[in-house]
Formats: C-alpha cells, sequence, structure tokens
C-alpha cells in the first residue's frame, strides 16, 4: 500500500497560489545566513513554498487555541495557553536545518507578537565518553544514542510552562556535547524541534516525542540525492577545516583528500544510508507535511496529510 494515499499531492505551481499577500517578510542577507553549508534557497522559495506553508501553520495554530479555551469552558476552569510545538525530521544533509530556521524566521516576522525559539535534538545526543563506553560511536544518530527520556521531560516542561529550561548544547566543530555549556528556552508560544528521530517511535515507551507535536514537518528526497549532498557537504567541511585545528573535520582535512571522501561514502552507506531506510524513512507518513526535494534543494511536491 503507498503510504502516501494518506497525502493530497500539491505540485509547486498550485501549492504557491493557495496564499500570496505580495510581502516579503525576510531579505536576501537574512535569507543568505539562514542557509546551511551546501544548501541552497532562493526568495522564490520563500515566497512560493514557505509563506504558505506558514499560513498553513497558524490555521492549526488557530484550532489549537480554539480547542485549549473549548476545554477550558467545559472544566469551568482556565486552561493556560500550552507552547504549540512544530517537529521537523528527516535524513542527515536533506536541510532540515535551513528549513527550521526559515520557518522560525517566517513566524517571528509574520507573527511578531509569538516568542518562537528553536532546539534542535543533538543536544540530547549522549557524549562521545558515554557513546564509547557502551561501544555505539558508530551508532550515532540511532535511536539508542539518543538520551529520549531526557527529549521527552524536556518537552514535557516545555507544554507545562516551565519558565526556564536549560538543555545542552551539541558542537558539529568539535562532533560532540559541549561540557558545561547549555541553551536556555524561556517560555516560547511556539517551539520548533528539529531533528533526525523527531518522529520516531523508539521501543518501550509509553509516551513519544511525537505525541508532544501540535504540527510535523518531514524534509524528502531521492536518496541518491541526499548521498549526493552529503558527500558535498564533507567537502566543504574539509576546505574550511584545515585552518583549525580543534575541528572534528581537521583530521581528514590534512591527510589525502580521496581517502577522506572513501571514509565518508562508507559513513553513509554503513551509517546514514541505514539510519534513513531503518528508522528515518519510515516515521515520512507521521508527518502532517511533506516537503519533497528535487536535484539542487528545489521543492517541487508538498504532501499534505489528508486524516
Amino acid at each position: 500500500m503507498d503510504e502516501k494515499m494518506n497525502f493530497y499531492r500539491i505540485p509547486r505551481k498550485q501549492w504557491q497560489g493557495f496564499y500570496n499577500n505580495g510581502k516579503m517578510p525576510l531579505t536576501q542577507d537574512e535569507l543568505d545566513n539562514i542557509k546551511s553549508l551546501n544548501d541552497r534557497i532562493s526568495m522564490q522559495d520563500v515566497e512560493d513554498v514557505y509563506i504558505p506553508l506558514c499560513h498553513l501553520i497558524h490555521l492549526y495554530m488557530k484550532e489549537f487555541e480554539s480547542l485549549t479555551l473549548s476545554k477550558g469552558l467545559f472544566l469551568h476552569r482556565y486552561v493556560k495557553m500550552p507552547p504549540f510545538i512544530i517537529g521537523i525530521a528527516g535524513s542527515v544533509a536533506v536541510g532540515k536545518s535551513t528549513t527550521a530556521r526559515l520557518v522560525q524566521t517566517l513566524l517571528d516576522r509574520l507573527f511578531p507578537r509569538r516568542n518562537v525559539q528553536l532546539i534542535t535534538t543533538d543536544g540530547f545526543l549522549y557524549p562521545n565518553k558515554i557513546l564509547e563506553e557502551r561501544g555505539i560511536m558508530d551508532r550515532k544518530g540511532f535511536p539508542e544514542s539518543y538520551n529520549m527520556e531526557s527529549l521527552i521531560q524536556f518537552l514535557n516542561e516545555v507544554k507545562s510552562g516551565q519558565p526556564e529550561i536549560k538543555i545542552p548544547i551539541y558542537s558539529h566543530n568539535v562532533y560532540d556535547i559541549i561540557e558545561g555549556e547549555y541553551e536556555t528556552i524561556l517560555q516560547p508560544d511556539i517551539l520548533i524541534v528539529e531533528g533526525i528521530n523527531t518522529l520516531q517511535l523508539p521501543a518501550n515507551q509509553q509516551i513519544y516525542v511525537s505525541d508532544f507535536f501540535d504540527f510535523s514537518i518531514y524534509v524528502d528526497a531521492d536518496q541518491k540525492l541526499i548521498e549526493q549532498w552529503y558527500l558535498e557537504r564533507f567537502e566543504q567541511l574539509l576546505d574550511t577545516a584545515f585552518q583549525d585545528p580543534t575541528n572534528y573535520y581537521y583530521q581528514f582535512a590534512i591527510g589525502d583528500r580521496k581517502e577522506a571522501l572513501q571514509l565518508a561514502e562508507q559513513v553513509w552507506e554503513n551509517v546514514n544510508l541505514k539510519n534513513l531506510k531503518e528508522y528515518i524513512l519510515p516515521t515520512r507518513s507521521r508527518a502532517d507535511i511533506i516537503l519533497h526535494k528535487t536535484k539542487k534543494h528545489l521543492i517541487d511536491e508538498i504532501y499534505l496529510r489528508k486524516y
């Protein structure tokens, strides 16, 4: 059975006509700063795809707020409006981070009275020291490499309106959690949670991360394209890492480039592709929206969940 039977397939040309008020809420420079390494995105993409997407999110938010108010009326008590949480999932190197930052910026501009914050689930990876102790360093990114209990507790605290929540910070430069450094989340109206594991169903847990989501997005592309983007990004990382001995990629940048690329291909095959097929791709059908990308990161189709 085709998993996308449960979705409306909407070509880009049709999607772009759903909402357009003629105003562009950000500049080209701002877009360039939002864009991740090797990702490609244009002002046309913002206008055609992301502004209609943000207004669809707003429709979901209005329904969410209406239901919360109705619960209060039913219970004859004041029910505090919990934060609206958006999950963004997809493979490594597919462009999730760009999508998350862009959605955050657009929601912030389009709805200026809302406090919009963004986190990545990378901060909930176990530190390398623990991964090594458990013998799962080569499974980094797989479900067992995340402290899912802490992530679920964090989301519960956000929904409960806890005033100040500290979460660990992960650095891609050192490829590890930064000890003693934290990011603070301060009672957001909208929280965006980006990561490869946001829609996963870990074994033996009664509560899933996705239970806290009010809207979810899956960024999708053909596996061969994602591999190409992954390898291109790896090369670009090498091009800058040789200047910084503390960078995780420095060891590869100063060595033989051909060997480094062969290693990247092995990592893609044995880690990232395996993780995509076994744990990430099966969650695609759980998203409210699938953004499908083709060559050069161009979004050609959008899938909207029917029910």
